[in-house]
């Protein structure tokens, strides 16, 4: 894969949905701007294409089942983890897997490396 590939430009409409704020989990987080309803789209993972894993890299999979990583340069980046999220990635594209309310924190579940943290 071309490293200097980017990934996550043409949809539109994450700024009215997402914003980053101080989290009470780590450092920075993502809040919804306004309630999102479960199975919503909310925003996609831009970025450059890495083959290093770093703290804001993505690692996702192809249509062909092929892994590849992404070094977040939007706002999702910013993504916080919890054994019980609210939001999971489809490839590089973010849902929500139940309602979240309004000024919520929107969390993913960074994998089996994390269960020791809530």
């Amino acid at each position: 894969m071309a490293k200097d590939k980017s990934y996550g430009l043409g949809r539109r409409g994450a700024a009215e949905r997402i914003i980053v704020k101080t989290s009470p989990i780590h450092g920075r987080g993502v809040f919804a701007a306004k309630r999102i309803r479960t199975g919503a789209y909310i925003a996609t993972f831009e970025g450059k294409a890495t083959t290093k894993n770093g703290m804001h890299v993505l690692w996702a999979r192809d249509d062909d089942n092929n892994e590849f990583a992404i070094e977040g340069r939007n706002d999702l980046r910013f993504l916080n983890h919890s054994r019980h999220p609210n939001a999971e990635f489809i490839g590089v594209d973010l849902h929500a897997v139940r309602n979240i309310e309004q000024d919520a924190e929107l969390t993913i579940d960074y994998g089996d490396d994390w269960d020791h943290v809530d």
